[in-house]
């Protein structure tokens, strides 16, 4: 069963990921605006009209921005717990109001999109609420964790059962630690309801590799505080002082920023 990925826009500039099997898709996220992400989904021959439901992982701005025209002009089902959506009902960055498109969902308890069998799972982050997802299709469980404070172990559960994962590299700690943030930033970012490091991030996929994981996208990369280089170099270096070899057993790509990253077909590699 073919099941593709799409990365619209992946940091503090906007969110917004696109998965899809050929006859239907979800947006995971919509912190760009409508007109990038129709235009991007027409250049990668994605039928807006498939597109079949939204999931939110939390209500900041990078990733609500869109959600009240999804939901109310394009009538568009938006899911997400009750916390969050609160958080987007309060929040200035969101014009229309979701009313009818609310989709109210709990933390780890199973729900469907046509064919995609979803389950949210608790982010630490400094936001209202944050979830991850868990997408079961077919032999295909793709996880993405995005805005991650630290990983605890619900979200290491939920990472470790993909085949297709989306993890958050946001920081190099050294760039961090001599960047030009001011001391509360740099606090916030690096502290345990922040955001997760390249060497966080590379070590707990080094010490919990399952052979079963077959591709890692690092997400939420710092314009300021990181390259796509560096977060590649990081676990790259990780995983191969475990004798994990990154193309071969496993394929590890960054994200893009501003630009889209992709399109993937996961049949193509699991």
């Amino acid at each position: 069963m073919e099941l593709r990925f799409l990365s619209l826009a992946s940091g503090s500039s906007g969110n917004c990921y696109y998965l899809g099997t050929p006859d239907f898709g979800i947006l995971i996220d919509a912190g760009i605006g409508i007109r990038t992400i129709r235009k991007v989904l027409k250049e990668y021959m994605i039928d807006f009209g498939n597109i079949a439901g939204v999931i939110i992982t939390h209500d900041h701005a990078d990733h609500i921005k869109t959600v009240g025209c999804l939901g109310e002009k394009y009538h568009l089902p938006i899911y997400t717990t009750e916390e969050v959506h609160r958080g987007i009902d309060k929040s200035r960055y969101v014009e229309e109001r979701l009313s009818d498109s609310r989709r109210i969902i709990e933390k780890e308890v199973p729900f469907t999109i046509r064919d995609f069998r979803i389950t949210a799972f608790e982010v630490p982050h400094d936001s209202t609420d944050n979830v991850g997802y868990c997408i079961e299709y077919g032999d295909h469980t793709f996880t993405i964790a995005t805005d991650v404070g630290h990983i605890t172990d619900t979200v290491g559960k939920y990472v470790t059962r993909a085949n297709h994962l989306v993890l958050e590299a946001n920081y190099d700690e050294e760039m961090l630690k001599y960047g030009s943030y001011p001391p509360f930033l740099k606090e916030r970012v690096g502290g345990p309801t922040g955001h997760l490091s390249n060497k966080e991030a590379a070590e707990f996929l080094a010490t919990h590799y399952d052979p079963k994981l077959r591709n890692i996208w690092l997400c939420h990369l710092s314009r300021d505080n990181n390259h796509p280089e560096l977060a590649l170099k990081t676990v790259d270096i990780r995983l191969f002082q475990e004798g994990i070899r990154v193309g071969k057993d496993v394929f590890v790509t960054p994200l893009k920023r501003t630009t889209p990253t992709g399109l993937f077909t996961l049949s193509d590699f699991f």
